[in-house]
């Protein structure tokens, strides 16, 4: 009976203790759900009330206006305004579950996830309308955690705060449509010459289909990709049964006329410089994409037009560039950086059409630089070292820890001059003078030229450029213009003042300079690498009656059995300007690489870009001293003098190097 009982009480103790279990869960959720509810109320989604945008306006480093980035998409265009048709066409092919969902699609997410495992790669998103307003107005474009959370709870206070037709509206006018239309107002003038109301069909479906890659389905670029995307919209919108059978074979075979307006003549004029602006603007300074585009801010610059035009002229000619297959386009980026201020005068990230904010080979390339890393990596400490320009190098076959330089041609000299090696972009001089030197002085000289490294660059191969994240043209001008600045280096920069609306300076570039090396040893590098354009490999890009110095570079395709280049480089400078190019395809494989050297190709390209950009700049000379060649004594290959260092200082160096070679 006791017992009995004794049972009976751990029972209802049990039973006790799992309902303050589930109570204690249910609270937890409880609170968790508020706390979610409370988070979502306090974003602030203000922007969206900003009926009354203005453009943004570009200037040049003279003061006059050069670009214009327009405030227009959201301008005044009603959803009554809006016909059915053109809704439906951009809830098919954008978030067919528009009407149903509550700002994420749950069931979208899982059916792109089941898409995406099976594909092995990413076929589709399971972004939302609300969604992409919520990027378009309040976030960048960065594929960031934090930016998702922002982005999740955002979108649940939009559609907490308006109706879906309101965010219809919204996001209709807030799109970018390409050829400098922002909004669907601009877009059905800018593409047909018409209102929003009287869009066809077939017209509304063609719109709907910019949405996702407007530059490269614009019907006045790409007839032809327009129409395939017409159709798919098209096909969506009779699948969701948003239209008949027969109104989709009339649509699909409705002749389109277009006969649009032209757009502001500063509307999208200088893309990709105004592309990194935008990021520029961004990142240091703390702007939304959407703010630039429609805050009405003036933002001085450094741009020079006159050489960004001509940088845009010699990528529109494609005789100048390798022939191209036809699947994929040979890429390249360029930029000019006036070396004193660090000021960016000009720059293009890529071939082929635009794409706003798109990749930018200029600034966003992480490509191993070759032989164009040397003159950081190797030449400039070795002078800090006080070795010659006209000491010997070692040439000959060296195994370093199993690392077995090769220079470009497979043979070797036994030994060359500094000056020499350096003019003929000689590998093994290179790698055998940062060992004798050390990898920690090659390692401090990259640091400080501002070049990105990681532990596994601890190794002889940065001789040669063999670096883990790689370097842009922007990082490797700014290293450069540390030769021509008398060894300080500017950070680059394209802002140098942002105005508001209001009349406010909101942001002034501060200037930042680092003393990278001494005058002297800027000199004698400046000497060495005008050598390479005079007598070495940078030949091709000598200019008429202008000093130019620089040096090439290009690395290996890394596939077993191909005899061919990944890219190709050439970074140079005259007294006034600094000039980096990359030249390659952006997948490189079995079938597309080059199959020249880098002093075939972008030498050429440099040449033609710095004739152009520098036709009204005054020449100027670098005014370097003269070094002679100290008369040929017997020595270790070790035991270096120059022919201006003290007696003293000589003879110890010339001790500790004896040693060394001991």
């Amino acid at each position: 009976m006791k017992q009995s009982q004794k049972n009976k009480k751990d029972s209802l103790k049990s039973l006790s203790t799992k309902k303050l279990f589930i109570l204690t869960i249910l609270i937890m959720i409880l609170c968790a759900i508020i706390c979610i509810h409370f988070y979502i109320d306090t974003r602030d989604i203000s922007l969206l009330k900003n009926k009354l945008p203005q453009p943004t306006l570009i200037y040049d480093r003279h003061g006059e206006i050069a670009s214009k980035m327009t405030g227009s998409k959201i301008e005044g265009v009603g959803f009554d305004e809006l016909p059915d048709h053109l809704i439906l066409a951009i809830v098919a092919i954008e978030d067919h579950r528009f009407y149903d969902h509550p700002g994420i699609d749950y069931i979208g997410i899982l059916r792109a996830l089941v898409k995406n495992v099976k594909a092995g790669e990413i076929v589709e998103g399971g972004s939302t309308i609300t969604q992409q307003l919520t990027k378009n107005v309040f976030l960048s474009h960065e594929q960031t955690l934090s930016r998702k959370w922002d982005e999740f709870f955002i979108a649940q206070k939009i559609e907490r705060t308006y109706s879906k037709n309101e965010i219809m509206e919204m996001y209709v006018n807030h799109i970018y449509f390409g050829e400098g239309a922002w909004g669907i107002r601009n877009a059905a003038e800018v593409y047909f010459g018409k209102e929003v109301t009287e869009l066809t069909v077939s017209e509304s479906a063609i719109l709907a289909g910019l949405i996702k890659a407007p530059s490269k389905l614009s019907p006045l670029k790409n007839y032809e990709k327009s129409i395939e995307r017409r159709n798919l919209v098209l096909h969506q919108m009779k699948i969701h049964h948003f239209i008949s059978q027969a109104d989709f074979e009339a649509a699909v075979s409705e002749e389109i006329v277009l006969q649009g307006r032209q757009v502001d003549p500063y509307e999208g004029k200088y893309s990709y410089y105004v592309d990194q602006i935008i990021e520029e603007a961004i990142e240091r300074y703390g702007l939304t994409q959407n703010e630039i585009l429609s805050g009405g801010f003036h933002i001085y610059t450094e741009l020079d037009q006159q050489m960004q035009s001509s940088l845009e002229e010699v990528y529109g000619n494609d005789e100048l560039f390798p022939k191209s297959p036809s699947e994929q386009l040979v890429q390249s980026g360029a930029i000019l950086i006036e070396p004193e201020s660090g000021g960016i005068r000009a720059l293009i990230g890529g071939r082929g059409e635009h794409v706003f904010r798109g990749f930018n080979h200029a600034t966003q390339l992480e490509r191993q630089p070759g032989s164009t890393i040397k003159p950081l990596a190797v030449y400039t400490p070795a002078l800090e070292e006080g070795y010659s320009i006209f000491d010997s190098l070692e040439d000959k076959a060296f195994n370093f820890n199993g690392y077995r330089p090769k220079n470009y041609n497979g043979s070797f000299k036994g030994s060359v001059s500094m000056i020499n090696a350096v003019t003929s972009s000689d590998n093994v001089p290179a790698v055998w003078l940062l060992n004798k030197i050390g990898i920690e002085k090659g390692i401090d000289a990259l640091n400080r030229f501002g070049i990105p490294l990681t532990k596994e660059d601890r190794n002889l191969s940065i001789a040669l450029g063999g670096i883990e994240q790689g370097v842009s043209p922007l990082q490797m001008a700014e290293a450069y213009t540390v030769f021509p600045n008398k060894g300080i280096k500017s950070d680059a920069h394209s802002i140098t003042k942002m105005i508001d609306s209001k009349g406010n300076v909101v942001a002034v570039w501060q200037s930042k300079e680092l003393t990278v090396t001494s005058s002297e040893v800027a000199e004698r590098m400046t000497y060495m690498l005008r050598n390479v354009v005079e007598n070495g490999t940078g030949k091709s890009a000598r200019l008429d009656g202008r000093e130019l110095a620089g040096k090439t570079g290009s690395t290996q395709v890394p596939i077993q059995g191909i005899n061919g280049t990944k890219d190709h480089w050439f970074v140079g400078y005259t007294p006034e300007l600094v000039g980096s190019i990359w030249l390659g395809f952006d997948k490189t494989d079995e079938t597309h690489y080059l199959t020249t050297s880098s002093s075939q190709t972008v030498t050429v390209i440099f040449k033609e870009i710095m004739e152009r950009a520098l036709k009204d700049t005054p020449k100027s000379s670098f005014h370097l001293p003269t070094y002679k060649e100290p008369k040929k004594e017997k020595q270790s290959s070790g035991d270096f003098k120059e022919d201006n260092k003290k007696k003293g200082k000589g003879k110890d160096k010339k001790k500790k190097k004896k040693r060394d070679d001991d």
